[in-house]
């Protein structure tokens, strides 16, 4: 390749670094912000019932558990981490009369975890906030179920190439 091909490629390659990197970085910060955001409206959704038992990390635990057994594990790498420590929230929710553990049949070093009567309390509590904004968030969002499909696509598109960083270490 001649060397003035290769500065073209270079500007063109450094022009559209420039385009992407602040939307990357706005995006980045739009993700941080709404899971953020997501906790704020569970923990609203438990003040307004007067529930100050679990927190919103925990009550968002207990809704992505909900009829599965589980491993803390498991928890994690199916994405339910949720910027806390899982093992420390795990034992407090059994503590707390939340979940059930019992050693694994199979794997006698492993916990498995499900939902007691009161953890599937508060299950419900954020399926019903959530079938709440299902049937709002289109008319007062004014977010469409395409405009949905298009983002969960990007999300999607966008922990894969997260995962692939770290994975082949790019």
């Amino acid at each position: 390749m001649n060397n003035a091909l290769k500065t073209d490629v270079s500007q063109v390659r450094a022009e559209r670094i420039s385009e992407v990197r602040p939307v990357y970085l706005e995006a980045l910060t739009l993700v941080e912000r709404l899971h953020r955001r997501l906790l704020d409206v569970i923990k609203d959704e438990f003040d307004r019932r007067g529930r100050s038992d679990v927190n919103s990390v925990q009550a968002l635990l207990l809704y992505n558990i909900g009829d599965k057994e589980l491993t803390a594990g498991e928890l994690r790498t199916r994405g339910y981490y949720l910027g806390s420590n899982v093992s420390y929230n795990v034992k407090k929710l059994v503590e707390m009369g939340y979940l059930h553990h019992s050693r694994s049949r199979l794997d006698r070093r492993s916990v498995r975890i499900s939902l007691t009567d009161k953890g599937r309390e508060v299950h419900k509590i954020v399926a019903m906030l959530y079938d709440k904004h299902a049937t709002t968030v289109e008319q007062i969002g004014g977010i469409s179920p395409e405009e949905f499909a298009k983002l969960n696509q990007s999300l999607v598109r966008l922990e894969r190439f997260w995962t692939d960083q770290i994975r082949y270490r790019l």
